[in-house]
């Protein structure tokens, strides 16, 4: 497997089509906050990371959103996909290197004095692989969590693709109830392939890993965790958040070669 030399974060398998049609991808799961810390430090930890899929958590919800959005997207030399206010605050970006065939923003049941959740989606494909991916972050109570959880695995159901990629701001660690329901159906990255570090709140002095990157059966993670060589004032400025990196081998889908 090449290694990058985009990024320079040792040992990472780089981005690639491969002559059967199968894709090696870079997903970036990462919590910005609403943008509120150092913008341009966030945009150089997305940069150094050369994701092909950034799943957000905390994007702009209010005043000019979409503008804010954008500006992220083209501060790390990526395009919007899906999400943002519509979603609740989810927000999926991707590299031109994606073929995209569908988008649809997901709102949760809102429970009376808990903020607003939802789920940003889509469908897209790289060479000969098709893959749902859904941004998510759920709630912060424990029962609402769980529920939510579920109604995540039914939207991943729905979306109808060979693999699906799960990823986001879980508000909980590994072993706990809703982590638990999704890992029925979902693997989980760092633990299928660890690399990096693993804790990813808060980002000055990670003491948890309530961040994940998850996918369906048939998703070989290559590499998952956060990156440990990136420039450290610019991981703490960023957000309150670390980033977690994932690698991926998506096996073509018969039918779906060449695009």
């Amino acid at each position: 497997m090449a290694i990058s030399a985009r990024s320079g974060l040792a040992g990472l398998p780089d981005s690639r089509t491969e002559p059967d049609g199968s894709a090696v991808v870079r997903i970036l799961s990462y919590n910005v906050r609403s943008m509120r810390d150092d913008e341009d430090a966030l945009a150089r930890v997305i940069r150094a990371c050369a994701p092909d899929l950034v799943f957000v958590q905390e994007a702009p919800r209010f005043f000019r959103w979409r503008k804010h959005a954008a500006r992220l997207a083209a501060k790390s030399e990526l395009v919007v996909l899906s999400g943002g206010a519509t979603a609740a605050g989810p927000l999926l970006l991707c590299s031109l290197r994606a073929t995209v065939e569908r988008t649809e923003d997901v709102l949760l049941p809102l429970t009376p004095g808990r903020h607003r959740r939802g789920l940003a989606t889509a469908v897209v494909r790289f060479g000969g692989a098709r893959v749902g991916l859904v941004s998510c972050h759920l709630s912060l109570d424990t029962v609402e969590r769980h529920t939510q959880a579920g109604l995540l695995l039914d939207r991943v159901a729905a979306l109808g693709t060979p693999y699906t990629i799960v990823a986001g701001d879980l508000n909980e660690r590994p072993g706990g109830r809703a982590w638990n329901r999704l890992a029925k159906e979902l693997r989980d990255g760092h633990e299928a392939a660890p690399w990096g570090t693993g804790d990813t709140f808060p980002a000055t002095a990670p003491d948890r890993r309530i961040d994940a990157v998850l996918a369906s059966p048939g998703v070989e993670f290559l590499a998952c965790g956060v990156p440990t060589d990136l420039d450290r004032e610019d991981l703490e400025t960023a957000t309150d958040h670390l980033p977690v990196l994932a690698v991926v081998r998506l096996p073509a889908v018969s039918g779906a070669w060449p695009v």
